[in-house]
């Protein structure tokens, strides 16, 4: 998806514009492209950002390891401020920052990068966690044998304590 010009928002109807997309998202692994529409409200002080979006992707289950396919939908949407920034504020290394200052702001004469937002929500959406089924029982502790498990690297150091010990 391409960046879209903040101040060229002003210039749509309803200083709106809505986006359909289906694509891969770079550093999102998914079986199929992200599909859904995008749409930017400038609101004169802040944007108004809506998604509507699925895709599938491949996870592993917390309980057993298995993979297994997981439909992510994502229906979301964000207020982001537009004020300009102090130029200087990035060169400090350190500086207060108070509670109402805790959210996210863009120039108003920059670009909105729709990619990398979609990315972020996509992120979130993801489950905290990753059960492939309510039934799962997670990894089998049955063991077969009676005998312990021997790494058979060792095998050889166990011949020569046994010759040691005789």
């Amino acid at each position: 998806m391409d960046a879209i010009s903040i101040p060229q928002l002003l210039r749509f109807p309803q200083r709106t514009e809505t986006v359909e997309f289906q694509e891969f998202i770079p550093d999102l692994e998914t079986l199929t492209p992200v599909r859904g529409q995008l749409s930017v409200a400038h609101h004169k002080t802040y944007l108004e950002i809506e998604v509507k979006a699925e895709t599938i992707v491949t996870l592993c289950c917390d309980r057993c390891l298995q993979h297994y396919n997981h439909r992510l939908l994502l229906q979301t949407s964000e207020l982001i401020w537009l004020e300009d920034s102090d130029p200087n504020s990035s060169l400090l290394l350190e500086r207060e920052v108070a509670l109402e200052d805790l959210s996210e702001t863009l120039s108003p004469y920059g670009y909105f990068q729709p990619d990398a937002w979609l990315y972020e929500q996509l992120c979130l959406a993801l489950p905290v966690k990753q059960l492939c089924g309510t039934e799962c029982s997670g990894i089998s502790s049955e063991d077969s044998s009676n005998e312990p498990d021997i790494d058979r690297r060792w095998a050889s150091l166990e011949v020569l304590k046994e010759r040691l010990e005789s």
